[in-house]
């Protein structure tokens, strides 16, 4: 028999603050979102940041496209403060992003990091003289900077040499291998012009964002191999529901169990009246189901079958995710160490017991044909059974006694 399971030991990076954030391997796996309304609109802009912290999203991604959303950055900063929202602000630059951070310092201050994009900063001698412009800008401002390599805007400069190289061996790679090589290449290239103007190591952040899960992981294997900048993690367009939803824990979680990545992003396309809210959640129980973070309690339930032909217990384990999501914000608050309480809401005599034993809290409900009783297990050990119409009720209560006696209270170490 081997240890306890785990992933492998995080990549050795140096540490890059972001604000009041610090990211790198010395650092937990930092959780980003980014909003999708028009930035100059500093009211809904302001409004979903908010919401995107509230969810737990660490950092938060602006576009900054136009003169407009440049100079919209103080009044939402100064909206997010009325909040008392203090979440990082990343300014996510293209094309134009040496003119705005020029033409609006205040932008240029507030912004807690930069993200370029070499492939749309310019092309030959102009494209030099942008990218120098930003980094000096960052430089100026004591800001680190991200440069996010993305599949769909490669610099072709590059990717031409590449290719024209690769026609002329002997026997050529594949066209597939190129590009990935061109992303790295870029990448890491244009960080070394970075340190080069100066720059710190230490304030540089790396990423190479495809579409295709086993493309993702490729790039991201040999750019963990060959430079020891952070790297943010995430698929460029993950797409709509399941289907991003799987794309993305599929590429990202091989990663973080290899040590790789540093911060995350899951780039959902939502679903009409879905909040913008939902990449968070995915992402961050991405991290806490491999055991990397804790964020909420997490609730472990039964999938059903013929011996539980009542929905009372998936009632039930819905009543309870929310719930604890709901009173997440106040006990983290309160009580050290509640997010990484457990609880199981099981639905019949085979595997409940068992499973609920297995949690801090867990109750077993009756299935077809036992017993209309529902024991409930407080730190492996039967202490209580529940029935009749207020079992809901009842157990919330029990959840909540838990957490008052379990944890300690931040008040009292204050």
């Amino acid at each position: 028999m081997t240890g306890n399971a785990s992933a492998s030991p995080r990549r050795q990076t140096p540490t890059v603050s972001i604000g009041r954030l610090q990211v790198g391997s010395a650092h937990p796996i930092v959780v980003q979102s980014m909003t999708n309304t028009d930035t100059a609109d500093a009211k809904a802009t302001a409004t979903q940041v908010a919401e995107l912290a509230r969810a737990g999203s660490e950092l938060v991604r602006i576009t900054v496209n136009t003169l407009e959303a440049a100079q919209a950055v103080p009044e939402i900063q100064r909206r997010l403060e009325m909040m008392s929202c203090d979440v990082p602000l990343i300014g996510d630059f293209h094309y134009n992003g040496h003119q705005l951070l020029q033409q609006v310092p205040a932008c240029a201050r507030i912004l807690a990091k930069y993200r370029i994009n070499p492939g749309n900063v310019g092309f030959g001698r102009k494209r030099d003289d942008q990218f120098s412009t930003i980094i000096e800008l960052a430089k100026e401002h004591e800001k680190p900077v991200r440069i996010g390599v993305n599949w769909g805007s490669l610099d072709q400069a590059l990717l031409a040499r590449l290719m024209d190289e690769n026609a002329a061996l002997e026997k050529p790679a594949d066209a597939t291998v190129v590009m990935r090589e061109a992303l790295i290449s870029s990448a890491i290239d244009s960080a070394r012009q970075a340190e080069e103007l100066g720059l710190p190591h230490d304030r540089i952040i790396l990423s190479c964002k495809v579409s295709d899960v086993q493309d993702l992981i490729s790039v991201y294997r040999a750019l963990a191999q060959r430079c020891d900048y952070p790297l943010h993690l995430g698929l460029t367009e993950a797409g709509m529901g399941s289907k991003g939803i799987v794309s993305s824990t599929a590429a990202m979680a091989v990663l973080l169990q290899e040590g790789i990545g540093d911060t995350i992003r899951v780039s959902l396309t939502p679903e009409p009246g879905q909040p913008r809210t939902d990449e968070v959640i995915v992402a961050q129980e991405m991290l806490q189901s491999m055991g990397l973070r804790a964020f909420t309690p997490m609730v472990t339930a039964c999938p059903g079958c013929g011996r539980t032909t009542s929905t009372f217990f998936q009632s039930l384990a819905q009543d309870v995710q929310q719930y604890v999501r709901r009173r997440m914000p106040e006990w983290k608050q309160q009580y050290d160490g509640v997010e990484s309480l457990s609880l199981a809401v099981m639905g019949c005599i085979v595997n409940g017991p068992g499973e609920s034993r297995h949690a801090d809290i867990g109750i077993s409900l009756p299935g077809t044909g036992e017993a209309p009783t529902a024991p409930v297990f407080i730190d492996g050990e039967k202490r209580v059974t529940l029935r009749g119409e207020g079992l809901t009720q009842e157990f919330l209560d029990l959840i909540e006694d838990y957490v008052k006696g379990r944890y300690p209270s931040r008040m009292r170490q204050d």
